[in-house]
């Protein structure tokens, strides 16, 4: 018999993976509201940290879901959360992919296209949202955080210098 939190993994994780649209970075309001709010899986905390970890590490963006797969149930856990996101859009894109490529001149695909775009950018900064919202617990560290996302959107600076004097100012005691 499979255990039960696995089977929720792979329902929550499987149905997710249909709202990817821009990768899983798009979806980590819904994937937090699911795994924080609802199941009770993590914390805001731990959340925030399996993002943290997710990303330092290379791969893929996607690693969160298997993170938090882990969190839940070990290695199980992690490869069942994993392949619940990946497997049902690969075998969509795949089935997609073949009409998708015989429409190329079509103005529907194109509409969509550009549709699809906006979408994304929403859904992206909606993630960067939630994971201040997550993340920061006083005003200052709110502050930073607008401050740096509004200097990453209009200089050329690279982000990590950001990074670099966020760090400074928490070494510092500025939090």
């Amino acid at each position: 018999m499979i255990p039960p939190p696995l089977i929720e993994l792979a329902e929550q994780f499987g149905a997710l993976s249909f709202l990817t649209i821009g990768g899983v970075n798009a979806i980590i309001p819904e994937i937090h509201r699911r795994v924080v709010d609802i199941e009770h899986w993590l914390t805001d905390v731990d959340f925030a940290q399996a993002f943290a970890i997710s990303q330092a590490s290379p791969g893929p963006n996607m690693l969160i879901v298997s993170v938090i797969g882990w969190k839940v149930y070990g290695f199980l856990g992690a490869l069942v959360a994993t392949v619940a996101i990946c497997l049902p859009t690969s075998v969509f894109t795949y089935a997609v992919s073949h009409v998708w490529n015989r429409f190329r001149d079509a103005p529907l695909r194109a509409a969509i296209q550009r549709g699809l775009a906006p979408v994304t950018v929403g859904l992206v900064l909606a993630s960067g949202y939630v994971l201040a919202r997550t993340a920061d617990e006083t005003w200052v560290a709110y502050g930073i955080t607008v401050i740096t996302a509004a200097l990453a959107l209009v200089t050329r600076v690279h982000p990590l210098w950001f990074l670099v004097v966020a760090a400074v100012l928490g070494a510092f005691g500025v939090h």
